[in-house]
């Protein structure tokens, strides 16, 4: 290590403070459904999350260097740059947390990165065809990939349950490949985004001397990554986890099951061919995927779609504020400094007003207001509720009719259908 400036420590802590918020925005990715159905109690979910997330951050860099070596130009980068870009990272994360919306970390990020990159070097800077491809491609197409692949998970899972003489014994077997399947998520959680910051602290060096171009992350920058995103992930972004567990829809156990392995897959796949994907997004398609599988499962579409504007104004406002910050630090070490005092100032405030409501392991799945009663079914869980046959041998939502499984007609054939 050549050098390291006041500057390059002050990136790296801010880079570490983003990774922490990332651990506590992201949390409800791995353990939200699992917690909703009574897989794991709060504070378990959480702990085992942390773990697995501490131990994904080791096992892969391809992430990583798309962040440091792929999106932008790397010879353009100041310090401040990458400063700038966490302060519009954190400010979204932490007021999308504040709302109990699930957005993306990983676009924030980007997001930040590129208005600030912009801001200093123009857009010339950026490199357009790796956003396209390996940023904004998968962003649209990890949570219909996910949706659709827990929604048929979802029906394949109600089938085979269906077949069981004992559907406590069938419950109790999909709550353990839930608990099993959260574990997965949590671990591909730590190979795709404390990657994130591992690629951005590494980008950091390399503006700032203190490696070599091209350089991989060292094992300091692995280290404290994937221990900043544990100890967020601990603490439990809880009114993110309430949102995703039961705002979004009502899960069961092999609803769960399904959406966790679906996204898991989806995750798994994405940091082995090093797309900085959302694990936001593949999460809640899952999630929605799940609901509409299920006959007589109903997404809320209102808090969906304020979850789509959220994604949807992540990267230009993330960028927005990345932009300001840089062109504020461009009159030198006083606007740095400015930066930092607001940066601190306004993440002091959001936690100010989050204490007027709040949201711990003690409420998490209590669901109060508007979100706590039945949303009346759209178009898209009516059409597909539609063409959906209830599972053989389980009785329908509304309580009219128990359709028997072949099991029980040939046991029982006087039967009768309630």
């Amino acid at each position: 290590m050549e050098s390291f400036s006041l500057i390059l420590a002050i990136v790296v802590v801010t880079a570490l403070a983003f990774d922490f918020t990332n651990g506590f925005h992201d949390t409800a990715n791995a353990m939200a459904t699992t917690i909703s159905t009574g897989a794991l109690k709060p504070k378990v979910a959480v702990a085992m999350s942390a773990v697995l997330n501490l131990v994904g951050a080791f096992l892969s860099v391809e992430v990583a260097n798309t962040i440091s070596k792929g999106l932008v130009d790397e010879s353009g980068i100041r310090p401040e740059v990458i400063f700038a870009a966490l302060v519009g990272a954190i400010l979204w994360n932490l007021l999308t947390w504040l709302v109990g919306l699930p957005s993306s970390s990983s676009h924030a990020l980007m997001g930040g990165l590129i208005g600030a990159t912009i801001a200093s070097a123009g857009t010339g800077a950026v490199h357009g065809d790796v956003l396209v491809t390996k940023v904004l491609i998968p962003a649209i197409a990890a949570p219909i990939v996910a949706g659709i692949a827990a929604m048929l998970a979802t029906r394949l899972s109600y089938r085979l349950s269906a077949r069981q003489a004992e559907g406590k014994a069938a419950e109790k077997g999909f709550r353990a490949g839930q608990i099993a399947s959260a574990g997965l998520v949590s671990l591909a959680h730590g190979t795709n985004d404390a990657q994130k910051t591992m690629g951005i602290i590494t980008l950091a060096l390399v503006a700032g001397g203190a490696v070599a171009p091209d350089s991989d992350p060292p094992v300091w920058v692995i280290l404290s990554a994937g221990l900043a995103i544990a100890l967020g992930t601990y603490l439990g972004g809880w009114r993110i986890i309430r949102t995703m567990g039961k705002g979004l829809t009502d899960l069961q156990p092999q609803q769960g099951f399904a959406a966790q392995t679906s996204a898991a897959t989806v995750i798994l796949a994405s940091s082995h061919l090093g797309f900085s994907l959302s694990t936001t997004h593949s999460v809640s398609g899952s999630v929605m995927g799940a609901g509409l599988g299920r006959k007589g499962g109903v997404v809320r579409w209102s808090t969906a779609t304020r979850m789509f504007v959220a994604w949807g104004l992540t990267l230009p406002a993330a960028a927005l504020v990345g932009a300001v910050a840089e062109w504020v630090t461009g009159f030198g070490d006083w606007g740095t400094a400015l930066v930092a005092v607001f940066l601190i100032a306004s993440s002091a405030a959001i936690w100010v007003v989050s204490r007027r409501e709040v949201i711990d392991h003690t409420n998490v799945n209590d669901v109060e207001g508007e979100g706590s009663g039945e949303e009346p079914a759209g178009v898209v869980t009516t059409a597909i509720a539609a063409v959906t046959p209830p599972p053989a041998g389980t009785v329908t939502d509304d309580l009219t009719a128990t359709i028997p499984s072949p099991a029980e007609v040939t046991a029982k054939p006087s039967a009768t259908a309630l």
